[in-house]
């Protein structure tokens, strides 16, 4: 319940107090003097939008407050411990707003997300304004509206979990088709490069050595005679280096025996010698390896030839050839794979979509046993409502004419919200046919119609208060006595804010408000307050009467508060 409303520096509002009771409080004034302000107010601490063009002119924010006094309920203290939000039966909302754009929630003095209390919200207050005419103008809600009187809501979002399951496994299928698809077009050409390196069969490092065994073939004649010549000067020929080193040794022996200084540089000059000896056979033995063979050269050429043209297409080095063939051959094992995960997946699509039609189409059979009593219900309220002849019916779409066999034909036409397209008809005359409510009912009837099935709703909603907002438009009269008898009674389930410009509801309340708005210091501000017994009297006089109160409206002004 809804126990006390703050308002500062708001559209035109200064600052507002408000002190609501239980039961039914009717709020009414002048057009244009505030009243929907105060909604639009009370919106906001339910998650509404709001504007820096609501903030009152001059001021840099604007400040909404609602204290509420709420039962005791699991789910309302479940979802405010997951918000890190203290619960002990009473709840404070406060929303400001600023020019400069830093709006701020707090729920029971712990700042909070507009995004919580937009969830909040729902399960507070439960607003039903003259938009909603307009929803019964729209069969897409018709569906929604038989749900909350079915108590169908869990159903449909079982249904709603399982449609969202079902479609995002379809386009995970998909995905991973057309990636098949790629794949499978590129498969030729990846088997085509394993299979090219695969048969070069090449070895990191092989190109390197292949290179100067190319350069040994390509300088052989070079090679024999460096080498022959070496050879030669060093060993082979009468006056080689070998011979000359050995001359001076046996010289350096003798004059050792003279000069014992000269022993070392003769022991240097043998170790030399052995050298140049080691040294010239080497050479030798290297000549006899050199081989003079074209064809071999003709091979090494071909092979360096071949694998260059791998490491073009493939790598900078052979290693990096074989790397990029085992990428492809994972290539390959991964193209498997998703074979496999989409067998696996379409197998889960159709237990999915088995498991979305049966629950799709138990939730069809319970729409069906509701929209019987929900007819009955609604054209019980509507007979309350001077509607006695009017008749009334839930038409749900026939899907039989459709092609397939069932199971395709739900397939293709379930949604989000199950299989069922339903329409509210209504027959008003005795006589006539029936037709759709969007086509056929008047403002008058469209208000009494959202009366009745607000009023069904809200005898089981969860919801501690309804506001009603000139829900009366169109209607005057008996008609209009027998709308506040039927809102008053609400006040049994709920806490009831009703905004109203008839007598006949206004005097219903337990409470009454007076909205207005006044010139102050030159500027215009909105007020409320509630009425005295005899203060009330004279606005239910204004309501009846217009600017002049005559007497007798006054006195069927009392006489209408004293049924009351």
């Amino acid at each position: 319940m809804l126990v006390q409303l703050i308002i500062t520096d708001f559209a035109i509002i200064r600052h507002l107090d408000l002190s609501l009771k239980k039961g039914l409080n009717t709020l009414s004034g002048e057009t244009g003097a505030g009243k929907s302000i105060i909604i639009n107010a009370i919106n906001l601490i339910l998650g509404g939008r709001s504007s820096a063009d609501l903030i009152r002119t001059g001021c840099d924010e604007a400040v909404v407050e609602g204290l509420f006094v709420l039962p005791d309920s699991p789910d309302l203290k479940e979802m405010l411990s997951e918000a890190g939000v203290p619960f002990d039966g009473e709840l404070l909302i406060k929303r400001i707003i600023s020019r400069e754009g830093r709006n701020k929630v707090f729920i029971n003095g712990s700042l909070s997300t507009l995004q919580i209390l937009a969830g909040l919200g729902p399960r507070l207050i439960s607003i039903s304004g003259q938009y909603e005419h307009q929803l019964l103008l729209s069969p897409d809600n018709h569906l929604y509206l038989l749900d909350d009187f079915s108590g169908l809501e869990d159903a449909r979002a079982d249904v709603n979990r399982l449609f969202d399951e079902y479609q995002s496994l379809k386009e995970e299928i998909k995905a991973i088709e057309q990636e098949i698809a790629a794949q499978k077009e590129r498969e030729e050409l990846t088997l085509f490069q394993i299979k090219e390196i695969e048969m070069a069969q090449p070895v990191p490092g092989e190109d390197d050595l292949l290179e100067e065994e190319k350069r040994r073939l390509q300088h052989t004649e070079e090679l024999l005679e460096i080498t022959s010549n070496g050879y030669q000067t060093l060993y082979e020929k009468q006056d080689s280096v070998l011979s000359s080193v050995a001359l001076c040794t046996k010289a350096l022996e003798k004059g050792a025996e003279i000069a014992s200084e000269l022993t070392q540089i003769k022991t240097s000059l043998s170790a030399i010698e052995a050298q140049i000896e080691d040294i010239s056979f080497t050479l030798r033995d290297f000549q006899k390896s050199i081989q003079v063979d074209p064809q071999r050269l003709e091979q090494v050429v071909e092979r360096l030839e071949d694998l260059n043209k791998l490491k073009r297409k493939y790598g900078a080095t052979l290693k990096d050839v074989l790397e990029f063939k085992d990428k492809l051959a994972t290539k390959i094992f991964d193209l498997e794979g998703k074979v496999e995960s989409l067998g696996t997946l379409k197998t889960n699509l159709q237990e999915v979509q088995s498991k979305l039609i049966q629950t799709a189409e138990t939730l069809s059979k319970k729409r069906r046993k509701g929209a019987d009593n929900f007819r009955l219900t609604v054209e019980k309220e509507l007979r309350q409502l001077h509607m006695e002849e009017t008749q009334f019916k839930v038409r749900f779409e026939d899907l039989s004419a459709a092609k397939g066999s069932p199971a395709e034909i739900a397939a293709k036409n379930v949604r989000p919200d199950g299989l069922d397209r339903v329409e509210f008809m209504m027959s008003p005359n005795p006589g006539e046919a029936l037709r759709p409510l969007s086509k056929i009912a008047s403002g008058g009837e469209l208000s009494r119609i959202m009366l009745a099935i607000r009023t069904i709703l809200s005898r089981t909603a969860s919801v501690e208060t309804v506001v009603f907002d000139e829900v009366d438009s169109g209607v005057s009269g008996a008609t209009a006595e027998v709308v506040g008898e039927k809102i008053a009674s609400l006040a049994a389930y709920h806490q009831i804010v009703c905004i109203t410009h008839l007598p006949q509801i206004a005097c219903q309340g337990e409470a009454h408000f007076l909205v207005k708005k006044e010139i102050t210091n030159g500027r215009t501000e909105a007020s409320i307050s509630e009425l005295s017994p005899g203060a009330r009297v004279q606005e239910i006089a204004r309501l009846l009467g217009g600017r002049e109160i005559t007497s007798q409206a006054v006195a069927n002004a009392r006489e209408m508060l004293g049924k009351n």
